[in-house]
């Protein structure tokens, strides 16, 4: 039996060999065809292509250190990357020197979100250093146990909004699609923590049929974004699946991707997904990037990948304290990404999601961020800095206060600089003086 559909819920296990299993031998295709009430289309089996990546100095030198036997082509196979993932206490000793806090968080036990860092994010740590802002991303601290009375594990009330598994439909035109609970790489903060790396939330085809009939049978929705977990995790063949039978449904105009994958595991934007992907257009991608220790020249070139396929990219930072909550950091990181045709789209006050006290900050503070880039940056390197609002409320922009008052007819304005200036209001018709009545 041909090969119909690659769709791996979850990358091979370490136990399993990397190459695409066949439905046959794992009966996902009788569910597949339960779930859509009949056969599906086939797609072609495409000829691998292969990816060459750059190796960046920490990669070559982690990858001498820790795995002497892979060659630099295994070391890019995103499969590899997945397979090989540090995801225990023992593992994690090995690449850094854990701080007494770290490893008494990585202690078995408790409900945390697990820990799960692919080799080439790990080459990106510090070993000595416990404050180093992508340390304090990926590894636990006892933090993660204080639980504050305005924590929840659904802060957004995204089960409040979804009626039917994996669809959040809160704003009328547009739906946020989940269709993984994995991540190749777990961040601290996760707003989704509730969810995420739990094998008792398995998705497949049956929760994607249900979502998928929710949107083609609500005609205002015109915007889907796909999210998870990440998608970009899944096979190139799940995601054309998925991709296929959303441009099916007529009134679906945009179709977004959100996904951490070209910072924590650039291996996977290979030319064969670039060339899926742009079949696909209008096709957004929104990347989460936290610090500009992450521009890598691999993240750079992922990036180059998708933007040269014609994918606008756009990057979501959420404001995390000891992590980027200061004006150089942003500015290395924004305009960074700009160089990388990445457009710092969001920045977001981080959701009171429970154990995540020790990375938010004040609100005051990230008003301050914005204003001290305002000015000494160009626009396009200035994301919109908003508050995802508890309980469903939604993303609510918040901006510096420019606007000074009135004196008669005319408003103050205080510029990046501090100095004032003022703008005629006209009234109708215009009274300013020395114009025309």
């Amino acid at each position: 039996m041909e090969e119909i559909l690659e769709l791996d819920v979850e990358p091979p296990a370490p136990s399993t060999c990397l190459e695409p299993c066949s439905f046959a031998d794992s009966g996902i295709t009788e569910l597949i065809n339960i779930a859509m009430g009949g056969s599906i289309t086939e797609l072609p089996r495409q000829k691998n292509t292969k990816s060459t990546f750059p190796l960046n100095s920490r990669s070559a030198a982690f990858l001498a250190k820790h795995h002497p036997q892979t060659s630099s082509s295994q070391w890019n196979d995103w499969r590899w990357q997945l397979k090989h993932r540090i995801t225990s206490l023992a593992a994690l000793e090995k690449i850094v020197d854990l701080s007494p806090e770290e490893r008494e968080a990585l202690q078995p036990g408790g409900n945390m979100l697990p820990i799960a860092v692919t080799p080439y994010y790990a080459a990106l740590l510090d070993r000595n250093d416990p404050l180093q802002p992508l340390r304090r991303c990926v590894i636990p601290t006892m933090a993660e146990h204080v639980a504050m009375a305005c924590e929840e594990g659904d802060p957004l009330g995204e089960e409040h909004d979804s009626p039917v598994p994996g669809i959040v439909h809160r704003y009328p035109d547009r739906v946020l699609f989940l269709i993984t609970d994995y991540c190749s790489t777990y961040c601290r903060y996760c707003t989704r923590s509730r969810r995420v790396g739990k094998e008792e939330r398995p998705q497949g085809p049956s929760q994607w049929e249900m979502g998928l009939k929710y949107i083609a049978n609500n005609m205002a929705v015109r915007d889907v974004l796909i999210s998870g977990g990440d998608p970009l995790t899944m096979t190139d063949h799940a995601l054309e699946y998925l991709l296929q039978r959303l441009r099916a449904i007529p009134h679906v105009e945009i179709i977004r991707i959100g996904t951490k994958v070209p910072m924590v595991l650039p291996q996977r934007i290979t030319p064969r997904l670039v060339q899926m992907l742009r079949r696909y257009h209008p096709l957004f991608i929104s990347i989460h990037c936290t610090h500009a220790e992450e521009l890598t020249p691999e993240a750079a070139l992922a990036c180059t990948r998708l933007a040269d396929a014609g994918i606008p990219l756009g990057g979501q930072t959420v404001l995390l304290k000891g992590v980027n909550d200061t004006i150089p950091a942003l500015t290395s990181l924004f305009q960074g990404l700009l160089r990388n045709r990445v457009r710092p789209y969001y920045l977001y006050q981080c959701d009171q999601v429970v154990g995540t006290s020790h990375f938010r900050t004040k609100v005051d503070k990230g008003l301050e961020l914005i204003r001290g880039l305002r000015g000494h940056t160009s626009g396009y390197a200035i994301p919109h800095y908003v508050v995802d609002l508890p309980g469903g409320g939604g993303k609510t922009p918040l901006c510096p206060e420019y606007f000074r008052g009135r004196a008669g007819r005319d408003l103050i304005f205080e510029n990046y600089k501090g100095e004032q200036y003022r703008v005629h209001d006209p009234a109708e018709p215009d009274t300013c003086p020395g114009g025309m009545p």
